[in-house]
């Protein structure tokens, strides 16, 4: 799926002159973590997230520091903060630098643009326009949908099962080549040594996943190291 498919397309934004007032209630109201600042072509200019908005003098909530921290802090990130704490106008208190991806983004390199940036939701762009916006919640969305989608398995033969379990796991780079696997009735039993409890949980799920699965027989042990005398 790419973020064409989850975005939403009615885009709620503002200009670079909509008050600090008027954004706050944008994002209550709507049940937004952050909203779109718009220049009057229509071209995305920046963001205002809830983080742009928590430290505001009307809240009493502005940086106080001390008298040796404002001289180590230096005058130019001091001037920044007080225009971003103090200013009335989207234009001053948006994130200029906005991370953005194109409608045939794969959800995958979406989910890691929001987790590396640790952002909740992101714009969609299209010829220098803004056509949506993807969330969290709508990855999450897309998830639901997509587990309904999940068709009973069928039955498989115990040696195509075997074959097709031995074939994939052995794709996986966590995949230790002292497991061995046993398929009877389309209960799969898993014996040998692994050198961790993620990469035993692993394989449990690997095997889960397999289409013709019943059950699994989880008995991997983990490796252990000789002590010392």
């Amino acid at each position: 799926m790419k973020a064409a498919d989850v975005m939403v397309a009615k885009v709620i934004s503002v200009r670079t002159d909509t008050s600090v007032g008027e954004i706050a209630e944008t994002l209550l109201t709507n049940r937004i973590s952050a909203v779109p600042v718009l220049d009057d072509n229509g071209h995305l200019v920046g963001i205002v997230s809830e983080g742009d908005l928590i430290h505001r003098v009307e809240a009493d909530t502005e940086r106080h520091r001390s008298w040796w921290l404002e001289l180590l802090t230096g005058r130019e990130i001091l001037a920044r903060e007080f225009v971003k704490s103090h200013s009335r106008k989207a234009a001053d208190v948006m994130t200029r630098s906005v991370v953005t991806v194109k409608p045939d983004t794969p959800l995958t390199d979406l989910a890691s643009l929001l987790e590396k940036h640790r952002i909740k939701r992101v714009p969609v762009i299209q010829d220098g326009k803004i056509v949506g916006v993807v969330s969290r919640a709508n990855l999450i969305q897309a998830l639901v949908r997509g587990g309904n989608k999940i068709v009973p398995d069928q039955a498989v033969e115990d040696s195509v099962l075997h074959d097709n379990l031995v074939a994939q796991l052995r794709t996986k780079p966590w995949w230790p080549s002292s497991v061995n696997v046993f398929v009877h009735d389309g209960i799969v039993d898993l014996c040998g040594m692994v050198d961790s409890d993620a990469e035993k949980d692993a394989i449990r799920v690997a095997v889960e996943l397999t289409p013709g699965v019943r059950a699994v027989a989880n008995n991997l042990a983990l490796k252990t190291i000789p002590t010392a005398l």
